[in-house]
């Protein structure tokens, strides 16, 4: 049977207080915190820092397929899952797929990735979901929405830390929550209708079946992982289907995080996974256009493997607290700041190719003669100038220290005026990589600061996006 054999998480290093929000407006605060991507984050990038999560202390040569989904994706028509693959440094020969247009995606996808590792197309397959949706200024989903990713590798040939028994998923067709392919913002009907004949009629006839058809007991459920628009819609499904909801309903992450679309119901997995015990019974549910539900079974593996991902846990207590609501809403492109200095260098999609490895995969390269590595990837060895003569190294895992930095006060924008240009001595071999410093304050920048490798979005140019990897000091 295929199961879960390692999970991963990413949360934002920043967050907003919902009291912020609502000063913004004059209006009544929800309470708590939620988590905003970065001004050079976006679905894309949370994915890929989700994948590593997942993949640590993991061969990645056995990852067989890489499924995306995301409502939010930066791409109408190109494949998202093929460049997180890339960035990821995964293998080109493996099954790539995105999906999309439904709050359901993360659990499509993982469903998706079940029938592949049954089927036995694929023996290792990472689900992973992120979303970075943007509500009305002054609405309640403003507040209520978040900014995250998970990462699942299913498998069925290696040990898993859960199996997923059974699923069940019904179908509706409704206009609750949506957006058109030219909105901004998530529309939504009254909230009333929504979670009386959307949410709460779809998910309980999910779970009811998937239940009765595996003659599941209420009392049987460890934990209950619902996703939902808010707590209390959330408390009333739980009551609904006979659980209780003081002990057997795994936290929303609502005043700490936000829900974060179709990428929430696999962050609350992970959440739970973290502080899971093996032979519990899980019931993971989702809701977008119908509703998936799954059990799930914890294994006694799931111990071997806390710790070695931060997780959930991890991401949300590394943080640091927006200024104001200002610059979330510069952030999210909804007030445009000052420009800093223009970037002069195009896109170029052959030089973008030709590149791809050292600056997608972030490859180096070791000569075999002399053991010195560069980066980016030089022909010619600068150390013992042999030709061609090198191999290829990984350096997005590795941890680095600053050698030297700078502080440009000219080329950023007016919420972000400083850019830390940072040259790093990685641990591999010493390697001095050139890179721009985020998530920090340029204040607190020093020389042998540790920092490690992000991947961010850099700049947007003749109708392209151009990725690269940042430094940003340990999290």
């Amino acid at each position: 049977m295929s199961g879960i054999i390692s999970y991963g998480a990413y949360i934002p290093l920043w967050r907003l207080s919902r009291d912020v929000i609502a000063a913004g407006w004059g209006r009544a605060s929800l309470g708590g915190e939620r988590s905003v991507a970065n001004n050079d984050e976006d679905t894309v990038t949370m994915a890929v820092e989700a994948v590593l999560d997942c993949l640590n202390n993991v061969d990645r040569g056995i990852v067989d397929g890489l499924y995306f989904a995301s409502t939010t994706a930066p791409f109408r028509e190109k494949q998202c899952a093929a460049l997180v693959a890339a960035a990821a440094d995964l293998r080109t020969d493996i099954i790539t797929m995105d999906f999309s247009n439904s709050l359901r995606a993360g659990t499509a996808a993982l469903r998706a990735a079940l029938d592949a590792v049954n089927s036995g197309s694929a023996e290792n397959v990472v689900v992973v979901a992120a979303d970075s949706r943007l509500a009305y200024p002054r609405s309640d989903y403003e507040q209520n929405f978040g900014d995250g990713a998970a990462a699942l590798l299913v498998s069925r040939n290696h040990t898993p830390v859960a199996t997923v028994e059974a699923s069940y998923s019904v179908s509706n067709d409704m206009y609750d929550v949506w957006r058109l392919d030219k909105d901004i913002f998530v529309q939504s009907w009254e909230d009333r209708f929504i979670i009386e004949h959307g949410y709460l009629e779809n998910m309980s006839k999910a779970i009811s079946g998937l239940m009765k058809r595996q003659d599941l007991k209420a009392e049987s459920v460890n934990k209950a992982i619902f996703y939902a628009p808010n707590v209390r819609a959330q408390q009333t499904l739980a009551r609904q289907v006979g659980l209780d909801v003081k002990t057997q309903l795994q936290d929303l992450l609502m005043g700490s995080l936000g829900v974060c679309g179709s990428a929430h119901a696999l962050i609350m997995l992970v959440a739970a996974l973290e502080e899971a015990k093996g032979g519990e019974t899980f019931l993971l549910a989702s809701y977008g256009d119908g509703s998936d539900a799954f059990l799930i079974k914890v294994t006694e593996a799931v111990g071997k493997i806390k710790g070695k991902q931060r997780g959930v846990k991890g991401f949300l207590n590394s943080k640091r607290s927006l200024p104001s609501y200002e610059r979330y809403l510069s952030y999210r492109g909804l007030v445009e700041p000052q420009p800093g200095e223009p970037f002069r260098l195009f896109p170029s999609s052959s030089a973008s190719w030709r590149e791809r490895n050292w600056a997608i995969r972030f490859h180096g390269s070791r000569c075999k003669n002399c053991g010195l590595i560069t980066f980016p990837i030089q022909r010619v060895c600068y150390g013992c100038r042999s030709k061609d003569n090198y191999e290829e190294v990984r350096l997005s895992d590795k941890r680095g220290t600053v050698y030297t930095f700078s502080l440009d006060t000219l080329a950023g924008r007016s919420d972000d005026p400083m850019v830390p240009h940072i040259v790093i001595e990685s641990e591999l071999g010493k390697t001095r990589i050139y890179s721009i410093m985020t998530d920090c304050d340029p204040s607190e920048i020093k020389i042998g600061m540790s920092v490690e490798m992000t991947f961010r979005r850099m700049y947007e140019g003749a109708g392209m996006y151009n990725y690269f990897w940042k430094c940003r000091p340990v999290r």
